[in-house]
C-alpha cells in the first residue's frame, strides 16, 4: 500500500497508470468512489442528527409532519440527475475512445486456452509472453480455443472477454517502456491475468507484458520468429514445449498426480498406451510415435488416453508449425 501511495502515477486501488486510457479510467472510478463516500457520510450524519434531535423522550409532543417540500424535492431530484448524467456522458465518450483503434494500429493475435496465452505477431513469430512497442497503437484480436476467458492487463486498465467461436478485440497505447534492450532480464514487466474463471488451473493462467522501444521490439520480433535457429532439435523442442504451454498439462518428471490434466510424457516414447478412439466404446492400444504425437496435436480428441478427459486444445498450423512439432518430437524422444 505504501509503495502504491508513494508512486505519483498510481491510484489508491490500481497499479501505476501505463496506458493513455488509464488516467481517464482512474479519474472516473475515483470520482464515483469519492462521490459515493461523500453521500454515505452525509446520510449517516443526518441520520445521527435526526436520532439525537427527534428521539422519543419525556415531555415530547408529536409534531405534525409536512406533506411535501417543493424546494427539497427539486433539489434531491435535479442534483443526482446532473451527477448521473455527467457520469454517463463522460464514461460513454471515453468508452467509445477505447473501442475504436486508429487505422495504423499494430495487430497482435491473442489465443487463450486452458491455461495459457499465445501471442502471434504479423511476421509469424509467437510467444507465451506479450511484447509490444511503446507509444504505438496496438490492437489485440482475441479468441479462445476452448472456454470463456478474459484478457486483463491492470497496468493498462483494459479487459476484454475471449469467447469461443468468435473474435473480440481491444487496443492500447503503452506510455512507458518496461526496460532497455530485447532481453527479458532487463525489464520489469506488467502482469496479465485471465479475469474469467475458466477451470481448476485458472489461477495459473498468467503472462507477463514487456514494452520496448521500437528498435528493441523489432530486434526481439526477429529473434522470436527464428527461435529454433542455432539449436539442436532437442533444445528447440524443449523450448517449443515450454513456449506453447505444454508444461501446464504434461509432466516431464513422471508426476502422474491430478496436478496435471494430461499424462506424463517422460520415458513414454515407443511404449504402448491405452486410448479410446473417437466414437469407439472400448479402448485400444497405440504406440507413442511420431504419427501419434502429430495426431494428438492437430486432433487431440481423436484418441484420448484412458482415464483422462478430452480437454486438450487443438493446435492449428498457425499456432504450432510443423517444424515445431518435429522439434517437440525430438525432445520427447530424449526424455527418460
Amino acid at each position: 500500500m505504501l509503495s502504491i501511495l508513494a508512486d505519483a502515477s498510481s491510484s489508491l486501488f490500481f497499479p501505476p497508470e501505463q496506458s493513455t486510457f488509464a488516467a481517464d479510467v482512474d479519474g472516473l472510478f475515483d470520482f464515483i468512489y469519492y462521490l459515493s463516500a461523500f453521500f454515505f457520510i452525509a446520510i449517516i450524519a443526518v441520520m445521527i442528527l435526526f436520532v439525537l434531535r427527534y428521539h422519543r423522550r419525556k415531555g415530547h409532543v408529536e409534531q405534525p409532519s409536512a406533506s411535501h417540500n417543493e424546494v427539497l424535492e427539486i433539489t434531491w431530484s435535479v442534483i443526482p440527475s446532473i451527477l448521473v448524467g455527467f457520469i454517463f456522458f463522460y464514461g460513454f465518450t471515453k468508452y467509445l475512445d477505447m473501442r475504436e483503434p486508429p487505422d495504423n494500429a499494430y495487430e497482435i493475435q491473442v489465443i487463450a486456452k486452458q491455461w495459457s496465452w499465445q501471442f502471434i505477431y504479423p511476421n509469424g513469430a509467437d510467444s507465451d509472453e506479450l511484447h509490444i512497442p511503446v507509444n504505438q497503437p496496438v490492437r489485440f484480436i482475441l479468441q479462445s480455443s476452448d472456454v470463456l476467458h478474459s484478457f486483463y492487463i491492470p497496468a493498462f486498465r483494459i479487459k476484454m472477454d475471449c469467447v469461443p467461436q468468435r473474435y473480440t478485440n481491444t487496443w492500447v497505447i503503452a506510455k512507458d517502456i518496461t526496460g532497455e534492450g530485447k532481453d527479458n532480464s532487463e525489464h520489469k514487466p506488467y502482469d496479465l491475468f485471465c479475469a474469467e474463471y475458466c477451470g481448476k488451473d485458472h489461477s495459473r493462467m498468467l503472462a507477463k507484458v514487456y514494452v520496448h522501444e521500437q528498435s528493441d521490439f523489432d530486434a526481439w520480433l526477429e529473434d522470436a520468429a527464428n527461435y529454433l535457429e542455432g539449436k539442436t532439435p532437442e533444445e528447440g523442442g524443449k523450448l517449443a514445449f515450454e513456449k506453447k504451454g505444454c508444461t501446464q498439462c504434461h509432466s516431464v518428471t513422471g508426476d502422474n498426480s491430478a496436478k496435471y490434466a494430461g499424462p506424463p510424457l517422460n520415458g513414454q516414447w515407443g511404449t504402448e498406451r491405452s486410448v479410446i478412439a473417437r466414437g469407439a466404446s472400448s479402448p485400444e492400444n497405440v504406440v507413442m510415435d511420431e504419427n501419434y504425437i502429430r495426431e494428438s496435436v492437430r486432433e487431440p480428441n481423436a484418441k484420448v488416453v484412458v482415464g483422462r478427459k478430452p480437454i486438450m486444445p487443438v493446435f492449428t498450423p498457425q499456432q504450432l508449425k510443423d517444424n515445431e512439432i518435429t522439434a517437440i518430437i525430438a525432445y520427447l524422444k530424449s526424455l527418460k
